[in-house]
């Protein structure tokens, strides 16, 4: 089937998944008040794919019908720029707030089957083929697929590593006559309450003992034995005026309980097969999936450099101060910018006809924008100061006993009227200080693991010849 559409997005979340948020088992995540609006959200990305078409769709390679672009497995480096208008779409729509957006997941399984010689080594030959098999079903039905991680924190005080004896770490328990029975819990599952299926995929290394760990696999939400419990919504009302961010873009974050979840043979992608486990994430993953999570947070910071400047212009703050600061976010905008940019302009091949962006320009930015994208909202925080919370509400300005006094003292400069004002720093609050900024500011701290984490890895990985030959010149300089 083509590209879906919103409408038939929410009607696919129509199923008997078992979705707990507060007291609540929710039986229509569609109509829920915690998770309407990031629905209907959510389903404005769908329409988006024929809103946009030209730059989100593109022909099935085998079906000819048009499939979203993020499903593509490049094979030059002109399909990685094709993919990159379609991904930057996408990303514009949301303004990079929502970070799970399905194109994450299309993207990371169209790398996984086109480096699919990555995951057939060590015996994993069946579950490489099912792995491709399985892409193919994703971008034909253009599933939402979402993805659970991370070991729950229980201790610690204690090696991250799982031991035997560990029984809350997702593992396999036994075969059955038509796959494996999976118990434990995961987090976090972020966009859970719209997906269509849930991924599980290698996360950390695990210690040569650690087979039982070792799973992939993918099954959809409604499986039995899955149990998804949310985090407190953090959704505003729907009136966009008022929270024109949260009333559509709180993508939820659940955490993922495998009560005896039997997993079809079929989507079974590694059984029980460390080896495999451990390498399979170290090798094309990164400069692949890096593309869309560098995209999305190079328009976020484009996008945070406007506000910023929009609220600066709005009340005439032309200080040093203000102009300094603005002119760091851009820093930050422009440099995100070119390292994609690189990144694209110097792809490689990896194997099997797949083409990937170089990773060096793309991990340098995964290791910052940890420090950056938190700047950013406190950057937004001090430019505002109090303006952000002298802002009425949509009721408010259509009360004609109100209207005329709002009109007339909360203006801004520059011919800025009233409303005008009111919406821009409303914006801007619900971009960098309600509970979805908080919720996304956490977010951006740990996606991709932390900034420490990721800053650690750039220097193991990064090549240090061209560096220290600089240094040795001086080193190995004849004394007179």
């Amino acid at each position: 089937m083509p590209a879906r559409t919103g409408a038939e997005l929410l009607r696919g979340l129509k199923d008997d998944r078992e979705i707990w948020v507060g007291d609540d088992r929710v039986t229509d995540v569609v109509s829920h008040p915690a998770f309407a609006g990031a629905a209907k959200g959510m389903a404005a990305v769908f329409d988006l794919q024929y809103e946009a078409a030209d730059d989100c769709l593109f022909p099935d390679p085998e079906t000819g019908e048009p499939i979203n672009v993020s499903h593509m497995i490049p094979r030059s480096p002109e399909d990685l720029k094709q993919r990159h208008r379609g991904l930057r779409r996408i990303a514009e729509h949301t303004v990079g707030v929502m970070g799970r957006t399905p194109d994450y997941m299309n993207v990371t399984y169209a790398g996984f089957a086109g480096c699919a010689h990555e995951w057939a080594e060590h015996g994993n030959e069946g579950g490489a083929e099912r792995q491709v098999e399985y892409q193919k079903f994703l971008r034909r039905n253009d599933i939402c697929l979402t993805h659970t991680l991370i070991h729950p924190t229980i201790d610690k005080s204690k090696d991250e590593i799982p031991g035997q004896e560990n029984e809350v770490i997702l593992h396999k328990v036994c075969d059955t006559e038509h796959g494996i029975v999976v118990r434990g819990a995961r987090i976090l599952s972020t966009l859970a309450p719209f997906a269509d299926e849930l991924a599980v995929y290698p996360g950390r290394p695990l210690p040569e003992s650690g087979d039982k760990f070792a799973v992939s696999f993918c099954i959809p939400m409604a499986t039995p034995g899955l149990k998804f419990i949310c985090r407190d919504s953090v959704a505003g009302t729907d009136n966009r005026f008022d929270h024109p961010l949260s009333s559509r873009f709180d993508e939820q974050d659940a955490f993922v309980i495998f009560d005896d979840v039997e997993v079809p043979r079929d989507r079974l992608f590694i059984d029980a097969n460390v080896k495999v486990y451990n390498q399979v994430m170290t090798r094309s993953w990164n400069p692949n999936v890096m593309q869309q999570t560098m995209v999305r947070a190079s328009t976020k910071l484009e996008f945070a450099w406007g506000l910023a400047t929009a609220m600066a212009e709005a009340i005439g703050d032309k200080s040093p101060s203000a102009q300094q600061m603005l002119g760091e976010l851009w820093s930050y905008a422009e440099l995100a910018r070119c390292a994609v940019q690189a990144a694209e302009d110097h792809p490689g091949e990896w194997g099997n006809g797949v083409w990937f962006p170089d990773g060096p320009p793309l991990s340098a930015l995964r290791a910052v924008m940890p420090f950056w994208m938190p700047r950013a909202n406190e950057i937004i925080k001090l430019l505002g100061s109090h303006n952000l919370l002298a802002t009425p509400t949509w009721s408010m300005l259509k009360e004609p006993a109100l209207r005329p006094f709002i009109d007339k003292y909360l203006h801004g400069a520059n011919d800025t009227d009233a409303e005008r004002r009111i919406r821009l720093f409303r914006l801007a609050w619900d971009y960098a200080g309600t509970a979805l900024a908080s919720r996304v500011e956490l977010y951006e701290r740990f996606y991709l693991t932390s900034g420490a984490r990721n800053q650690q890895r750039a220097q193991a990985l990064a090549k240090r010849d061209r560096a220290m030959a600089l240094v040795e010149r001086f080193l190995q300089e004849p004394v007179d």
